[in-house]
């Protein structure tokens, strides 16, 4: 399979919130609006094949040495093809060249992120801040979601 790793376009949100709104809808991820993916198009990285989107990977800085993965998933048929772990080296990447230092994702399903080195920490360690979009969630104030670090 032949698939382009870059920076989002403002044409690639449709696809994206088609993306994210579908493993939304089976509990995997928040739901992301077409007005918070045209705010946040700069952060995201994008896999593509033609004219087709992938997958989808935002690095959000969130405070000085700390950024947020967020919105990160693959197409279901698309798996097993490396593009997770290209998405992920890619945001790792902008993220040493922000200089940031600690990246964190909330996830439910930890082992991929194990799989690259993440680590469990506790979700109270992180900084009050990160939780600014935990309103919005359905699951809220119950989060089911696994904080991991990892560093850069």
């Amino acid at each position: 399979m032949e698939y382009l790793i870059r920076k989002a376009v403002v044409q690639d949100v449709p696809q994206m919130q088609e993306l994210i709104n579908g493993y939304a809808e089976g509990g995997v991820m928040l739901p992301r609006s077409l007005s918070e993916l045209y705010d946040n198009v700069r952060d995201f990285t994008v896999c593509v094949s033609s004219d087709q989107l992938l997958g989808c990977s935002a690095l959000h800085v969130c405070w000085g040495g700390l950024a947020e993965i967020m919105s990160f998933a693959v197409r279901q048929d698309a798996h097993h093809h490396g593009i997770g772990t290209q998405l992920l080296h890619a945001s790792m990447g902008e993220a040493a060249g922000l200089g940031i230092d600690t990246i964190f994702t909330l996830t439910r399903v930890p082992g991929y992120f194990r799989r690259h080195e993440f680590v469990e920490v506790d979700k109270g360690t992180l900084p009050h801040k990160v939780w600014s979009g935990c309103i919005k969630c359905p699951k809220f104030p119950d989060c089911d979601e696994i904080a991991m670090t990892k560093q850069v």
